[in-house]
């Protein structure tokens, strides 16, 4: 699922939505205040759409365990309501993709999302900040001169988080608190268009759906979010990245049909 923003700012979350929805989930959830009810309904089709507003309604509305993945912050507003959204699907069981908003949120007060994040014992939390979102909320880390690379700055910011995190950007660097990382140098410089992050947050959120862990949901979908812009080809805005992944697993499906059957075994 994923949280909308007000009637202003529902396009960022729809396009989360779609992602997911293309990344594989099998069913995908708008959790919509009310005053975007209407817009987010009519320019939804396969995602479905539910009336949610506020914190409570949220931790209600992920109460029901086959909604196991909920992305948080595209076009969703900076403030304390957002904070409380945040701890409330935090408090949840289902895996969270914290974003945008929802990190910028906490730009004052770190420790308090990171707090939350260690009561969550190890269930999945991804933050996919862009350099502008990092230095905001790991302020502590980019006013340290000692660290000076991408992958040393995602390290620090997952251990210090306890949270996968994503530091996105042409060669995006996924991290976990216990040192794992990857790099994807697969994106082409045409993925620099408003929206493509909400995109990939969303595609992050379909892999958890599928009980794919963490860091494995991250580092590949940094990779299919490549593969698809690239798929893609010049003229590509966010909206045409959902679609172009089904080619992309095309593509996998048959190379890995292909290795079968040179191998002569299905396993």
């Amino acid at each position: 699922m994923v949280v909308s923003g007000g009637l202003c700012t529902t396009g960022a979350a729809r396009l989360a939505a779609r992602g997911a929805l293309l990344a594989g989930a099998g069913l995908v959830t708008l959790a919509s205040p009310r005053e975007a009810l209407s817009v987010n309904a009519v320019a939804s089709l396969a995602v479905m759409v539910r009336p949610v507003d506020g914190s409570v309604e949220l931790a209600e509305f992920l109460s029901d365990k086959r909604r196991n993945a909920v992305v948080l912050g595209p076009g969703a507003g900076v403030g304390p309501a957002m904070r409380e959204q945040v701890r409330a699907a935090l408090a949840s069981e289902a895996g969270v993709v914290l974003d945008a908003d929802a990190l910028t949120s906490f730009a004052e007060e770190p420790a308090g999302l990171f707090s939350a994040i260690a009561k969550r014992l190890g269930r999945s939390v991804v933050m996919t900040p862009h350099e502008g979102e990092f230095s905001r909320l790991f302020k502590v880390i980019t006013d340290n001169i000692k660290v000076n690379s991408k992958l040393e700055k995602a390290r620090a910011a997952a251990r210090l988080s306890g949270a996968v995190v994503l530091l996105k950007g042409p060669d995006s660097v996924v991290a976990t608190p216990d040192g794992r990382a990857s790099i994807a140098d697969n994106a082409p410089a045409y993925l620099a268009t408003a929206g493509s992050g909400d995109v990939l947050a969303g595609m992050i959120a379909g892999l958890l759906a599928q009980h794919m862990p963490a860091y494995e949901a991250a580092s590949a979908a940094v990779w299919l979010h490549g593969e698809a812009a690239s798929a893609f080809g010049p003229g590509l805005v966010s909206e045409d990245l959902p679609e172009a992944l089904p080619a992309v697993y095309r593509r996998l499906f048959a190379e890995l049909s292909g290795r079968r059957t040179e191998g002569g075994s299905d396993h």
